[in-house]
């Protein structure tokens, strides 16, 4: 692996730098991420909704190791290494073609020797164990255990047993987005693919707004779509630019559109989103911008707008029961449009609906990574809609048209990488900060020098 003159502190990542190629192409490098990186970060697996009841449990993959997160009781979840100690067969198997393996037992039994394991790790039957003359013990016999923790009403795991706990991994972006209450979300739609690209290309398809303009230019005409993007730690956070006149609302998702007619622009634009993008909008929004040209008159400036907007959506939605959390203006703002939290989870959050994205290895190929997108949002309690994980290709056929445009620049970045005239990435200091972060960060466990600064 490459090194090259390292960026001493997060206050340089400002600076102009380059990324070499090797950490998106390397199989040497995708191979050291397994026990640098991977066995040594917080992760996030699954949502609490997923394993309501005793005894559901999820498994998840990433490189070699399989992990089962199991709720063990009504107020407990503990998570263990998926293996029987005996011989080493996985006790939960993921189906072919699943992204993750699920289900509901009493018990884990090895399909090997039968060797079995309580919800707790704890092994309660070993068949002829007089054979081993008193050497098993409940300590040699039990289930490697992982860290597990909750926040945001998601699952997180972390390997290593001396890691920080999760609150301090997560910290700023944690106390940043607890006011969004990301926890009382549910998924409105998830799906996953393999794609054929490294994983940090695939994150860094949605770290910044620079590509906008130009990756989604039917976007151009509702106004400009200039962001910033901000180190903040182990993770990031980028946003838009809200011109000084109007609400900080306008610095995250829920914008109103510009032109003569901010009315007529801002429906128009929620309902491209709505019907070519899927997300980062929800149908009371879109149905509240539509009754915009109704309720305001001609000639509403646009901050009058945005607010009438938001103030009638909000008032649709609790009659129906859901209640958006109550987020200052200003909050918002600084808060962004949605967050990296290091290394392969971006939360694009708002008060009423969020759109997440993850992605891991698959295996020790660099040029293929394991991709999910799930959108998020309110429900009146007890419609909940019934949503699985479904297998999607890298198409917009099985995603949509917005997404798809993203997806094409993944596969066609991964294959100019490799090019012989490729000298690595040399990102947007300004608005590309998130990537340059990443890899700073990314460094510090790999034991690699950081992004050099660009000549």
């Amino acid at each position: 692996m490459s090194k090259g003159p390292e960026i001493s502190s997060a206050e340089d990542l400002g600076e102009s730098a380059t990324i070499s190629a090797d950490a998106y192409t390397s199989v040497e490098y995708a191979r050291a991420e397994r026990d640098k990186l991977w066995r040594k970060v917080w992760q996030q697996v699954g949502r609490i909704e997923e394993i309501p009841e005793v005894g559901n449990y999820l498994a998840y993959e990433i490189h070699d190791d399989s992990i089962i997160i199991v709720r063990t009781a009504v107020d407990s979840i503990k998570a263990y290494h998926n293996v029987c100690p005996h011989r080493g067969r996985r006790l939960v198997d993921i189906p072919e073609g699943a992204k993750q393996g699920c289900g509901r037992k009493t018990a884990f039994t090895c399909g090997f020797h039968g060797w079995r394991f309580n919800l707790e790790g704890e092994n309660t039957h070993i068949p002829h164990k007089d054979d081993w003359c008193g050497t098993l013990t409940p300590e040699n016999t039990r289930l490697g255990e992982v860290k597990v923790d909750t926040w945001g009403g998601w699952v997180w795991i972390n390997m290593d047993p001396k890691s920080e706990s999760l609150q301090e991994y997560l910290d700023p972006a944690a106390g940043l987005l607890d006011p969004f209450e990301l926890q009382n979300m549910r998924y409105r739609w998830r799906k996953w693919g393999i794609f054929d690209c490294n994983w940090k290309v695939a994150m860094e398809a949605f770290n910044e707004t620079y590509h906008v303009a130009t990756t989604h230019p039917e976007f151009n005409k509702y106004g400009e779509f200039r962001g910033w993007a901000r180190a903040q730690g182990k993770h990031s956070n980028i946003g838009y630019e809200a011109p000084k006149s109007m609400d900080q609302n306008q610095a995250g998702k829920l914008r109103v559109g510009t032109g003569a007619d901010p009315r007529l622009s801002t429906a128009e634009m929620q309902m491209y989103t709505w019907t070519k993008a899927n997300t980062n909008t929800t149908q009371t929004m879109v149905d509240a911008a539509q009754r915009l040209k109704d309720e305001l008159p001609e000639g509403t400036p646009a901050g009058e707008v945005l607010m009438h907007w938001l103030k009638t959506a909000r008032a649709d939605d609790a009659a129906r029961g859901v209640v958006w959390p109550v987020v200052d203006p200003a909050h918002v703002g600084k808060s962004g449009t949605a967050w990296q939290i290091f290394p392969n989870f971006q939360i694009g959050h708002a008060v009423n609906n969020a759109l997440c994205y993850s992605a891991r290895p698959y295996g020790d190929d660099p040029n293929k990574c394991i991709f999910e997108a799930a959108v998020y949002e309110l429900f009146p309690k007890g419609q909940e809609p019934k949503t699985e994980w479904t297998f999607s290709p890298a198409t917009e056929e099985a995603w949509c048209y917005v997404l798809g445009q993203d997806f094409s620049n993944m596969a066609a970045v991964q294959k100019g990488m490799k090019s012989a005239g490729f000298k690595g990435t040399k990102p947007n200091p300004y608005m590309e900060r998130s990537t340059v972060n990443l890899h700073f960060n990314l460094a510090k466990y790999m034991g690699t020098g950081a992004p050099r600064k660009l000549k």
